[in-house]
């Protein structure tokens, strides 16, 4: 049976003419004949699906907010009343605000340090009620009607806390940068009962981080200090 050759099928469609089906084309409004057969090339297929995409992203009217009605929404305001070593403070917050950035940012006690703002190093912590918190992860609004106690207000005037003297006499620290945490613990570990080993005092104080490693002076000064604290 006679096969057509390849030579003779690109005879019949020439390179560059394009083949067509069958269907017959349909006429537009004017009457002339519009081809059913379009061809959009790859190029054209992206272009026009980047612009749609564009367009899909851009902020509606409805769903825009300017930065005064986020805060309305987001940022809440508290009137907050508590008691900061021994002082009574009244104070328009957010109900955002952490209690390490009140103390830091409104209130100028700078003693808590803000190490690493996740509540893991110790460097923040400061007594709410007598109990030890990292003041990075308190919101100042939990602190209503409450009593703070920070590094500033350990100690008598000039004479130093049992605690805070046993730190230098022991020489608990290097930089310095982690001891107002550090003391603030040891005053709650001690006031805890777990100052009675040193075991016991390196569980307790496990979530203080010294990056200068004086943790032997620690131990040291919270025996000492709690010697000192059980006859005062």
């Amino acid at each position: 049976m006679p096969t057509a050759s390849h030579s003779s099928i690109m005879d019949r469609h020439p390179k560059g003419c394009e083949m067509h089906s069958d269907a017959p084309d349909q006429l537009d409004a004017s009457g002339k004949a519009a081809s059913s057969n379009i061809e959009v090339s790859r190029r054209v297929a992206l272009t026009a699906g980047s612009a749609i995409l564009a367009a899909a992203a851009l902020p509606t009217p409805s769903s825009a907010q300017t930065p005064a009605a986020a805060r309305a929404v987001f940022g809440q305001s508290f009137a907050l009343s508590t008691n900061v070593n021994g002082v009574d403070v009244e104070a328009e917050i957010d109900t955002r605000t952490s209690l390490l950035d009140l103390l830091r940012e409104r209130l100028a006690l700078t003693g808590a340090k803000k190490g690493c703002d996740h509540g893991q190093c110790g460097a923040c912590a400061v007594h709410v009620d007598g109990r030890r918190v990292a003041s990075c992860l308190t919101l100042a609004a939990k602190v209503h009607d409450r009593k703070v106690l920070t590094i500033e207000g350990v100690s008598d005037g000039d004479r130093l806390h049992p605690m805070q003297q046993a730190f230098v006499e022991h020489d608990a620290l290097q930089c310095g940068y982690c001891t107002p945490g550090q003391i603030m613990s040891a005053i709650a570990c001690v006031r805890e009962g777990n100052a009675t080993s040193k075991e016991r005092i390196r569980e307790y104080m496990s979530g203080n981080i010294c990056r200068c490693g004086a943790y032997k002076g620690i131990v040291a000064a919270i025996e000492d200090a709690a010697a000192k604290m059980g006859r005062s």
